[in-house]
């Protein structure tokens, strides 16, 4: 038995060694496919960018990464190698070691050849990694620009702080890492092989080791004190409990103690260098004792006495100077220092006449909201289910017959999810391609039924904008992706757009622009099919030569990525410029670098009722430039770049980093000046720091004796913490030689619980039209006017007018019979308009029938001029009402019939009574009808009888009441449907 036995066991090693191939097979298989597909996706980007024209902006970043993460690799990895070599081929020969170091070498010895290889490759991947991260600060410090600006404290340009300290810093920062982690490896590497000896309470060192700890040690200490020096000039862009800047404390205790550190840290270093040459610990140890008792004295104690004895007691006196420069600073760095203020004395009484003067901007007060219309658009607009309309729409303006003409547009973009059963992929992805058109409405008109007024509107698009390319292949909800286009002479096969009539037909198109990279042989549809993970792209006959693939559509997406650098506005809007629809995106470049500068939450500040708050990738910031203007084309999606602000020091910086990405402002186009804007969340910025910096005083500053808050939403609940959005209006501000698109916002004071007054005290506006002359920006663009109401003038704010609105008799009984039927009432958005010597607000009610239709029509308009109010049909009547009788201007929908009597009171009759509603009427025109009067007293029965059913529990009879009501409601809209 026994040789059968030794003969068996030689065949388990050729057993092994032929399994040892086949997993090597493996693994080179699974790194090749790994490999692959990470190359496809790179290969995908590649064809994206250069399809674009912005592959510079791609290997740009790739170069940069690359190049950083081999610097990373190799700063970390050869010094760590380094010193775990040195300390290994330095290590004493014959070392005594314990039993229980024994047992460690025993176990590290057959795996310290891949240890002592491995631990510095592993740290420097990890460091690489965190290298090539930081390109951006890299390339901006290789091509830095200077602000032509000092700071007040040490008296460097602006661009030291922006674009080389926090690189120096970072500098500072991984040369520290790599010293510090050497030196635990040193010291592990010497301890596991005898050069450190502990025994009992003695520690033994060899020369060999003492040398490089002791050299190691006084590197990372040089390193800190460089640190401790940069230090102290963060302190100008470190955020205070008082101020974003070097106060007092900072100033007179702070810097010069960061200052001594770095000199004691340097000596301390020295000492060790010391130690390395003569053999000696004492001096270094009592020196790093010493650095670490002075880092809490001078650090850290002294600072606080100097701020609890000497600062405390005097803030106001002492802080002053630093104070002002935190104003002048901040308001600089967010573009407020040339604001205009003008005191403004607003009138509170209503007299007849009082718009005459203002008669342009009362003509074109906006009644349509564009947050409330949509379901009207999507309603009247939408026809097919494959279509949609976004839920908040936007606002432009064009000239129409001769005139400006604010209007509230959307395009009308694809949703495959519409299709329901037919959603196959052949359908999402080669047949519904594209949305069709562009709708817009006048802004201050509407329809005798409330509907909006089209301006542009049907499929095919027709309307007064002229004629334009109206497919949308580009827009905000466009598919994932879509493949398009065809070899010429084949039949189109993607659905243009419906034709209605009897048959319902269909029209086919194919699309013949370069809107995306080219599915032109099976590698590229084998990368495409592995990057949407979807085996149709390379298998469909649908997919030809001539075919391209659009992906990344969404304007905004489009543009953060050809311009990384850039910081998108969280709102992109369609216009119709040079016959094209193009969607039009404001871009900012930010920074928190800025010395003195109050530093924003930017999230917060652009957050409120229309844009809820959102996660960016810079959020802190105390710098901003609406540097760029972008536009994305709908129909190819084309991305063009334009410098808005050319004197941005950052946006030169990074124009050399990218040359030729962005083009000149002179290449702008007329048409596409006429529309773009002043961006909504830069203004946001602004009147969040104006909210307390419009102060321009240290003491009051300090004092926070004036400052102010945006109002909350008045539509909102009154718990709510939604900010009101500024709105684009035409109207003529004080200072003003004539109407102009602007964007406004008002204030409040700032307090809180009880103390909250919701009084205004001060109007902000900006001059928001560009001009129409090619490449040329009007002279009055960007114009900040704030008006600035006396402590003693009440004038009721948004909330307090909006409670008036809502608690007035008259009115909320109306209102209130319509939301007891089968209706909803929809309080529009609250404008604040300064006509008439004061400030008028203006209110659109809408009323949504749930029984009948599913969209809001406009049927009243709320004003308020002081504490007077109206309640009429029309803005047109409103205002006559309001001003006794004649405003002395015409609205936007004087022409409209009013619905009653179809004429405006004459002088003498309906005049208003205080509480905003004509003698003897409901709120409407003239005299009520007896047959509605009736109508009101038998709803107003009927919603008592409710009432009191619901009080006593009876719900039969609370059932019986509410149909009795809704029967009564339908009469009153019909008969009101009737007058008009």
């Amino acid at each position: 038995m026994r040789p059968r036995v030794t003969a068996a066991q030689p065949q388990e090693p050729r057993i092994s060694r032929r399994r040892a191939p086949i997993a090597l097979t493996i693994g080179v298989l699974a790194v090749l496919v790994i490999a692959f597909f990470v190359f496809t996706g790179l290969y995908a980007d590649v064809l994206w960018y250069d399809q674009l024209g912005f592959l510079e902006v791609l290997t740009t970043q790739w170069v940069a990464r690359s190049v950083l993460f081999v610097i990373g690799f190799l700063a970390m990895a050869v010094p760590v190698w380094a010193s775990i070599q040195i300390a290994y081929r330095t290590r004493p020969v014959y070392a005594k070691f314990n039993s229980q170091l024994d047992r460690y070498q025993e176990v590290f010895e057959p795996l310290r050849r891949l240890a002592m290889y491995g631990i510095p490759v592993v740290l420097g991947i990890f460091a690489g990694v965190s290298t090539s991260s930081r390109w951006d600060l890299t390339l901006t410090w290789l091509n830095r620009t200077p602000f032509g600006q000092t700071d007040p404290q040490f008296g460097f340009d602006v661009g030291f702080y922006v674009f080389e300290l926090p690189f120096y810093r970072s500098i500072v920062g991984f040369a520290s890492a790599v010293v510090l982690l050497s030196l635990l490896l040193v010291a592990a590497t010497n301890y596991l092989y005898g050069a450190i000896r502990v025994s009992g309470r003695e520690v033994v060192i060899s020369k060999s080791a003492r040398v490089q700890i002791a050299i190691t040690a006084g590197l990372y200490l040089l390193l800190q004190g460089v640190s401790i020096w940069f230090d102290q000039y963060a302190t100008v862009t470190e955020s205070g409990s008082l101020i974003t800047g070097a106060s007092y404390t900072d100033v007179h205790a702070v810097i010069p103690g960061r200052q001594i550190l770095a000199v004691a840290a340097v000596g301390v270093a020295i000492l060790f260098i010391v130690t390395a040459i003569v053999g000696r610990w004492r001096l270094p140890l009592v020196g790093v004792a010493l650095l670490v008792v002075s880092s809490l004295l001078i650090g850290s104690l002294y600072p606080w006495v100097v701020q609890r004895f000497q600062v405390d007691p005097s803030p106001r006196t002492l802080e002053a100077e630093y104070i002002q420069r935190n104003i002048d600073l901040t308001r600089d760095a967010y573009g407020v220092a040339d604001i205009e203020e003008i005191p403004f004395e607003a009138q509170t009484t209503a007299e007849p006449g009082a718009l005459r003067a203002d008669a342009e901007t009362t003509a074109n007060i906006r009644l349509m909201d564009p947050l409330v219309i949509s379901p009207a658009f999507q309603q009247l607009e939408q026809f097919r289910q494959y279509y949609q309309f976004p839920d908040a729409l936007d606002v432009d303006r064009y000239e129409i017959d001769g005139k400006t003409q604010d209007t509230v547009v959307a395009v009308r973009d694809l949703k495959v999810s519409g299709l329901g059963d037919a959603e196959t992929w052949y359908n999402s992805h080669i047949v519904y391609t594209h949305g069709y058109g562009l709708v817009a409405a006048a802004g201050n008109q509407r329809s005798a039924g409330g509907q909006p007024v089209f301006v542009q509107s049907g499929i095919p698009s027709t309307g007064q904008l002229g004629e334009f390319e109206p497919r949308v292949y580009f827009g905000e909800t466009s598919p994932d992706y879509s493949i398009v286009g065809a070899p010429e002479g084949t039949k189109p096969v993607e659905l243009d757009y419906p034709a209605g009539g009897e048959n319902d037909e269909q029209t086919q198109t194919t699309f013949e622009g370069d809107g995306g990279p080219k599915l032109d042989n099976v590698f590229t549809k084998l990368v495409y099919a592995l990057k949407f993970q979807s085996e149709q792209i390379f298998l469909s006959d649908a997919v030809n030569t001539s075919s391209q693939i659009l992906y990344d559509r969404d304007p905004i997406e489009r543009v953060r990525k050809v311009a990384p650098y850039l910081t998108t506005d969280s709102d992109a809007y369609p216009s119709v410029v040079d016959g094209r629809v193009v969607w039009i995106v404001d871009a900012y470049t930010l920074t928190d670098q800025y010395p003195y500068s109050n530093k924003v939450s930017m999230s917060e500040a652009i957050a409120d009722s229309e844009s809820l708050p959102q996660t960016l990738p810079f959020d802190e910031v105390n710098y901003i430039r609406n540097s760029v203007k972008a536009t994305v084309d709908a129909y190819d999606g084309s991305v063009t770049l334009y410098a808005w602000d050319d004197d941005d020091p950052i946006l030169q910086t990074w124009q050399k980093v990218f040359p030729s990405t962005v083009k000149p402002m002179s290449e702008m186009s007329g048409d596409l000046m006429t529309h773009v804007r002043y961006p909504a969340d830069l203004f946001k910025m602004q009147r969040a720091v104006l909210g307390r910096y419009h102060v321009t005083d240290a003491g009051a500053f300090y004092s926070r004796e004036d400052a102010w808050t945006t109002p909350k939403e008045p539509t909102e609940p009154a718990n709510t913490t939604l900010l009101q959005p500024p709105y684009y209006l035409t109207m003529q501000m004080p200072g003003q030689d004539a109407p102009s698109y602007s964007l406004y916002s008002t204030f409040i004071p700032e307090a809180s619980g009880d103390q909250s007054r919701n009084v205004l005290r001060g109007y902000l506006a900006v001059d928001a039209d560009a001009g129409s002359t090619d490449g040329e920006r009007a002279d009055g663009y960007g114009k900040l006017r704030l008006l600035t109401l006396p402590e003693d003038d009440n004038v009721p704010g948004p909330g307090q007018v909006q409670a008036t609105f809502n608690s007035d008799p008259t009115v909320s009984q109306s209102l209130n019979l319509l939301k007891q039927g089968q209706s909803d009432v929809i309080n529009g958005n609250l404008l604040t308009v300064p006509v008439g010597g004061g400030l008028l607000y203006v209110q659109p009610v809408f009323v949504k029938s749930t029984g009948n239709t599913s969209y809001p029509l406009l049927q009243k308009v709320l004003v308020a001029f002081g504490d007077d109010i109206a309640f009429q049909d029309t803005l047109d009547l409103a205002l006559d009402v309001l001003f006794g009788g004649d405003s002395g201007a015409d609205a936007g929908d004087n022409a409209v019939d009013p619905g009653n009597t179809g004429e405006t009171p004459t002088e003498g009759e309906g005049e208003g009574t205080g509480d905003g509603t004509t003698d003897g009427s409901t709120g409407g025109t003239g005299e009520t009808s007896p047959e509605m009067q009736q109508l009101l007293r038998d709803a107003s029965g009927f919603l008592k009888a409710k009432q009191a059913a619901l009080a006593d529990g009876d719900w039969a009879a609370y059932g019986a009441a509410d149909a009795q009501l809704a029967e009564t409601i339908a009469k009153m809209l019909a008969l009101t449907s009737e007058g008009q």
